[in-house]
């Protein structure tokens, strides 16, 4: 029985044994090496699958905008050309498989259908030799790419025919009038000879049976705009659609019945003679730059190239992203360090101050900025300081919270016991415990500030569109009252916008969770 020592048991020593005397108790050495701040967030952050896409799109979205300018070397930010605003995606390598072939589809009356044909079939009868609807559907000009077939609608007793077709909105240019001076004119005739293509064909007659003398595309004779021949009687019988039919030009033609192709329009010697001609465009843009039209998001609505402009806006929606959200995580960082680490009466004044600027509504802010400054400093200067005249508000807040839950604690009051001096705790203890915060919501500013950018140039508040750069935002504005017949113009500007916001609200979820102390050295 234990002997009782001062009402307790007492256990005797010979009771007691060492289990594991003469034991290692472990065989192998246990190594562990330190994993730094940095690596520890990287090693969260790669953990969010949602982040990492965000940021895989992100960095594909900044490749693009830097890299289209580069390979595409054919055309560059101001190469504009109005006659083709407007105009679908068109990849000549990717045409014969019927995608980005510049097509749109449309439902066609029956001239309607003949006179977008018979600009293919006008393409083959550079000479003046009949050629039919059928033979013109196998030009290369030939802007029909589809044609559906004949719906019929009646309206009483009348019957018309209707057809859903797709058209090449490039080739569908056609025909136009230019005035040339006659040097150009044999520049042009020489390069014809070169290259065996045509751009000059057989100037119209302006008659009765020419519907719009303007339109270099009323090649062929009609009646109230209906096709029509002539027969032996000299009477006008109306042509309808088939591949058969045979339209019946109106070419000028001299005295000998040589057909027409040029008209002197002014001027007193060889080098300033001015000749009216009438082209087929898409020939004459290859003379012009060398080239076929080949652009791989359409054209806008002034006929610059899609791709460049979007590349164009989302660097510079990117460039005044990053550096709002670099000044701002520095004013911000400076200011809501100092309000939390004094506190008191500094703090009081300090934050007056930001209650008072931040009751300033920032479409004001921007709105004067652009009326007054941007004249002298430009645009973006003028955006800029708009943006950081209280954009640094929210980070300067979230900088003196964190300075309020840590400033107290052991590990800085600890500092303060062995003389670190003011500036020390501040940058070396406090601040890198915030960094988390601070990061997520610099990150976080990048896609409100895409945002405000966006809004104020699509409401036309702040002007970025010249010819040389644009925004996105600005090409939604240009757009907006167009998208549904070109709906190319607000799809891809507005899924670039929309990625852009999505994927840094992403990354910057992401950020927080891996730079957050709290989380260090914790496994999912």
């Amino acid at each position: 029985m234990s002997e009782m020592y001062n009402g307790t048991a007492k256990i005797p020593p010979e009771k007691f044994e060492f289990v594991h005397s003469g034991e290692r108790i472990a065989d192998k050495k246990f190594e562990d090496k330190p994993i730094g701040y940095f690596k520890d967030a990287w090693i969260r952050f790669r953990k969010n699958h949602a982040s990492v896409v965000a940021t895989i799109i992100i960095i594909c979205i900044v490749l693009f905008a830097f890299l289209t300018p580069i390979f595409n070397t054919r055309y560059n930010a101001r190469f504009m050309d109005s006659y083709y605003a407007k105009k679908a995606p068109r990849a000549l390598a990717l045409r014969p498989l019927g995608i980005f072939d510049g097509g749109t589809t449309r439902t066609f009356s029956e001239k309607g259908l003949i006179k977008a044909i018979a600009i293919g079939v006008g393409a083959e009868d550079y000479d003046g030799r009949s050629v039919s609807l059928g033979e013109g559907l196998e030009s290369y000009y030939q802007p029909m790419l589809k044609i559906g077939d004949p719906i019929e609608k009646r309206a009483g007793k009348k019957i018309t025919l209707t057809f859903n077709g797709k058209i090449d909105t490039y080739l569908e240019v056609g025909f136009m009038y230019l005035s040339l001076e006659q040097a150009e004119y044999q520049r042009i005739v020489q390069w014809e000879k070169d290259n065996n293509l045509h751009v000059f064909y057989p100037l119209v007659e302006n008659n009765s049976y020419n519907a719009d003398a303007k339109d270099a595309n009323n090649w062929y004779k009609t009646k109230k705009n209906v096709p029509v021949r002539i027969n032996e009687k000299g009477k006008a019988e109306e042509l309808t659609y088939s591949p058969d039919t045979v339209l019946e030009d109106n070419y000028k033609r001299d005295a000998e019945g040589n057909l027409v192709y040029y008209e002197y329009a002014g001027g007193g010697n060889f080098e300033t003679a001015q000749y009216k001609v009438r082209v087929l465009y898409y020939n004459y843009y290859r003379y012009k730059n060398g080239f076929e039209p080949n652009y791989i998001l359409g054209t806008d609505s002034q006929g610059y190239d899609l791709a460049l402009r979007m590349a164009g806006g989302i660097k510079l929606s990117l460039l005044v992203a990053i550096c709002v959200s670099f000044i701002n995580f520095i004013i911000g960082a400076v200011y809501g360090a100092i309000e939390g680490y004094y506190g008191g009466t500094i703090d009081i004044i300090m934050e007056r101050i930001s209650d008072v600027l931040g009751s300033v509504p920032f479409i004001v802010v921007a709105t004067l900025f652009q009326i007054h400054l941007a004249a002298k400093v430009g645009a973006v200067p003028s955006l800029l300081f708009a943006f950081v005249l209280t954009g640094w508000i929210g980070t300067a807040a979230r900088v003196r919270t964190q300075f309020y839950r840590f400033k107290n604690q052991e590990y800085v009051m600890a500092a303060r016991t062995l003389g670190a001096r003011d500036s020390r705790i501040i940058w070396k203890h406090i601040f890198p415990n915030s960094l988390g915060t601070i990061i997520t919501s610099c990150a976080l500013v990048i896609p409100g500030v895409i945002n405000s950018e966006s809004m104020l140039s699509y409401l036309g508040i702040v002007k970025l569109g010249s010819a040389g750069s644009t925004s996105l935002g600005t090409l939604l504005s240009d757009a907006s009252s167009i998208w549904t017949n070109y709906p190319h113009l607000m799809i891809y500007p507005a899924l670039i916008l929309s990625l852009l916001m999505i994927c840094f609200n992403l990354f910057g979820n992401g950020l927080r969770d891996a730079f957050n102390p709290s989380l260090r050295g914790v496994e999912d």
